[in-house]
């Protein structure tokens, strides 16, 4: 009784549009009331859910990503990636996905590209000639792949839950987010051709090698990252504080389009966006300990392998569940409630617990875009003042496409294991 309870409140705090840090925190304590069970659980179990080390890198890189953009880093990258296709068919379409996977490199987080690259994007593509609904639908896509590539803030949560190497799972996201990126073009591209959207004159190698420059010194953020993970100079955490100090004197001194009086202001935006990530995470750790208490995961483990222990199956089955919690929960929040329960179901099939992190955290960010929750959804039709309806039917094209990246992710596990088995000994 106190888990049908628990569900209940869950899902009806959803239905209402309670915010899902505060519908997994009112539904735990429910229960717990129900159960008789001291509500100090809830700050106890909290506490153990953020105290994880790791976790502090969230802040640093939402920092990182805050002042690079801040300090003109969109714009660069946006002028760079045109260079390169924004000649094609439907290139400023081609350019939206580009400039997605070279800033996903620095914010970690779909929303913030979204809002970010689409600011700039979306106006401009409607200015050029481009379908209001297209706009938004291409930029919301090309948000999901932020995640992906490294660094991410998704990928910190798995390693944290998990104990898989941070440095290991920014790696294993770098060639199925490149993936997602070049099939989303492919996609951009034919839809282009299909109906006659503008492109734009060759700017030739000059601007190329300009823009570049420009970008070069945002994008090198990225190659920092990696390089403190891979060599064992620096953990996650130091890394993303190098990264905040690196973001600080890029904007400030090299671009100069970073005012010093903007800096608080940034580091407050930032710690309320961190705080509130942090916040959510110790309520689904209380959620997923309740869960844990009544064994769910292993309910879901024997009734699944009840059926079938055909891998080729449970991997199908485990990304039809995460699409369909994608769809109306947030992705931190699905993630430490169900990743413990299906990596145990993963590893009892014989899934690699690292090639599972992969396209389990791909599936969530392709839940970013599916309605009726899908937050990149709203904030791109909110910036360009279309309804979401036609949006919706927009992107489609995009989802399927993103789905096919994603079962080719799941059953082709080198896809995702090779890069960090190369570089990581």
């Amino acid at each position: 009784m106190g888990l049908l309870i628990l569900v209940c409140v869950f899902i009806f705090g959803l239905a209402i549009g309670v915010p899902v840090a505060v519908t997994l925190g009112l539904s735990s304590l429910a229960y717990l009331l129900f159960m008789g069970i001291p509500a100090v659980v809830i700050p106890q179990k909290m506490y153990a859910g953020m105290d994880v080390f790791v976790l502090l890198s969230i802040p640093g890189f939402i920092l990182a990503g805050n002042l690079m953009n801040r300090g003109g880093i969109t714009e660069r990258i946006i002028r760079f990636a045109n260079a390169l296709v924004g000649w094609i068919r439907g290139g400023l379409g081609l350019t939206n996905v580009g400039a997605s996977m070279l800033f996903g490199g620095i914010t970690g987080t779909a929303v913030a590209d979204a809002a970010s690259i689409g600011g700039v994007m979306i106006p401009g593509m409607k200015k050029a000639g481009y379908p209001a609904d297209f706009s938004a639908a291409v930029t919301a896509a090309s948000s999901t792949v932020g995640p992906i590539i490294p660094p991410s803030v998704p990928m910190i949560i798995v390693g944290a839950l998990s104990g898989i190497s941070v440095g290991q799972m920014f790696l294993a996201g770098a060639v199925p987010g490149v993936l997602m990126g070049l099939a989303m073009m492919v996609t951009t591209y034919l839809i282009a051709r299909k109906k006659n959207f503008p492109r734009q004159p060759w700017l030739g190698g000059i601007e190329i090698i300009r823009s570049f420059g420009g970008a070069f010194w945002a994008l090198a953020m990225t190659g920092i990252i990696i390089y403190g993970l891979l060599s064992g100079i620096a953990t996650p955490t130091e890394t993303a504080v190098v990264a905040s100090v690196y973001a600080f004197a890029v904007g400030a001194f090299i671009y100069r389009e970073l005012p010093i009086r903007d800096v608080p202001s940034i580091v407050i935006d930032s710690a309320v966006s961190s705080a509130a990530i942090l916040v959510l995470v110790g309520f689904a750790n209380v959620f997923g300990w309740i869960l844990v208490s009544e064994q769910i995961p292993q309910a879901i483990a024997n009734a699944v392998l009840s059926v079938t222990d055909n891998k080729i199956l449970v991997i199908l089955i485990i990304n039809i569940l995460l699409l369909f919690v994608g769809m109306f929960m947030e992705t931190i929040a699905a993630l430490i409630i169900l990743f413990v329960p299906l990596l145990a179901l993963a590893e009892a099939v014989g899934i690699e617990p690292l090639h599972f992190a992969t396209f389990a955290v791909l599936n969530l960010m392709i839940g970013l875009t599916t309605p009726p929750l899908g937050v990149c959804l709203f904030v791109c039709a909110n910036i360009a003042r279309v309804p979401l309806t036609p949006v919706v039917r927009a992107i489609f094209p995009f989802l399927v496409t993103n789905i096919l990246v994603l079962l080719l992710v799941s059953y082709v596990p080198a896809l995702a294991t090779w890069l960090p088995s190369v570089l990581i000994r």
